[in-house]
């Protein structure tokens, strides 16, 4: 029993770095710009996942883009996330963004397209 607890454990944590992984690689601008992100929540058997932008990005404009795009992008490139809740904090929820799942429409789900 011990070994399997381990395995989950390890299968989380290489998840949550391929995670980290995707938004480095596809939004490296986020850093650029004195924003950050953080992952607070990952349930794998749930196949969802929590980001929280922080930093700059709490105040930017084009946040509800990055995360539109976080939430597109996400369930395409990495198979075991099915749900993404992104938020900036700024107002105390997810900004009125609803979780992404695959299979939607994908032209009226991606909405405006970041200038990145």
């Amino acid at each position: 029993m011990v070994s399997m607890s381990t395995e989950v454990t390890q299968g989380d944590d290489d998840l949550k770095e391929r995670i980290v992984m995707f938004l480095r690689r596809n939004f490296p601008q986020i850093q650029m710009h004195g924003g950050s992100a953080a992952i607070t929540h990952l349930d794998r058997d749930a196949g969802e996942v929590t980001v929280q932008l922080g930093g700059a990005c709490s105040g930017c404009g084009i946040s509800p883009m990055t995360i539109q795009a976080i939430k597109t992008r996400m369930v395409q490139e990495i198979p075991e996330i099915e749900m993404v809740y992104a938020d900036t904090g700024m107002d105390g929820g997810f900004g009125g963004m609803s979780p992404s799942f695959p299979g939607e429409t994908v032209e009226d789900d991606e909405g405006p397209q970041a200038p990145f």
